[in-house]
């Protein structure tokens, strides 16, 4: 299951790539690419170091 997480952020950070070089290119707007892009960065970072923390006793 993580392993299709992981690929599908690897996918989205390529288009998103793609789409910030158009907005390099003044074709789209900057200030929308440029979240989207640091957005999927940061969870496809996050999501292999997150660990199963102790919640507690029930």
């Amino acid at each position: 299951m993580k392993l299709w997480m992981i690929l599908l952020f690897l996918l989205m950070i390529l288009f998103l790539a793609g789409f910030h070089l158009f907005a390099l290119m003044h074709l789209y707007p900057l200030y929308i690419s440029s979240p989207l892009l640091i957005i999927a960065i940061y969870l496809i970072i996050s999501i292999p170091s997150h660990k199963k923390t102790f919640r507690g006793f029930k």
